[in-house]
Order: C-alpha cells, then sequence, then structure tokens
C-alpha cells in the first residue's frame, strides 16, 4: 500500500505538516508522541511481565498437585 511512496511524495508530506502545524508545534508533537509510545511500550511490557508471573505461579502449583 505505502511501498511505492517515493521521495517526492514525502517531501510534499513534510511540507505540508509544516505549513499546516507551523515550525514551533512540530517539536511538541514530536515529544508528546515519543511520550505516548514510551507509555505504551512500558504498559506492553507490565502486562507480559503479569503474565509470565501468573504463567510461572500456575507451574509451580501443577508440580505441587503432583508431588
Amino acid at each position: 500500500m505505502f511501498g511505492n511512496i517515493g521521495a517526492w511524495e514525502i517531501i510534499v508530506i513534510v511540507l505540508v505538516i509544516l505549513i499546516f502545524f507551523g515550525a514551533k508545534k512540530i517539536p511538541e508533537l514530536a515529544q508528546g508522541i515519543g511520550k505516548g509510545m514510551k507509555e505504551f511500550k512500558k504498559a506492553i511490557k507490565d502486562v507480559e511481565d503479569d503474565i509470565k508471573i501468573n504463567d510461572d505461579d500456575s507451574k509451580k502449583d501443577s508440580n505441587k498437585d503432583k508431588s
């Protein structure tokens, strides 16, 4: 879908964003996106850790039942 985007299309998109938002707002937008991505990755890691802890606990419980 986006595999055919060339250099000119990217330049046009950047210019439109620059005109639409202005030079002062772009760093603020980038910072907001960066913070959002950081929080999202942290949330994913927390969920993965919780799943791993629960999985480890269930394995321990099943091993106790077998003994």
